[in-house]
Parts: structure tokens; sequence; C-alpha cells
């Protein structure tokens, strides 16, 4: 993932920061609890498609 696409990229619920998750190839909204998956190289934003995060 590039550095400059995860330095734009936010949330789109909260508009928090992500951090991105290179084994999992998701992008995490800390925040909302989401991961967002990318697929072939391309962050999917869309609420609908978002994993939510376990609790821990």
């Amino acid at each position: 993932m590039d550095k400059r696409l995860l330095d734009i990229l936010v949330c789109p619920l909260c508009k928090g920061t992500l951090e991105f998750d290179r084994a999992a190839q998701e992008l995490i909204c800390q925040h909302d609890k989401l991961a967002f998956p990318i697929r072939d190289g391309i962050p999917v934003m869309l609420a609908d498609q978002a994993r939510p995060l376990e609790q821990q």
C-alpha cells in the first residue's frame, strides 16, 4: 500500500485515521472497530463491506 495514499485516506464513517494491517491487507478504524478490506491493491472504503473487529 502506498504511504501517500495511507496519509490521505480516512474512515468514511468517523473521518478518523486508519491503521494499515499488512498481514490481513486491511485498513483498521479503531474508533468504529471496523476493518476495511484491500482487494487487488485497492482499498474498499464501504461500510457494508467492512468487517467488525473482535472485542478484546
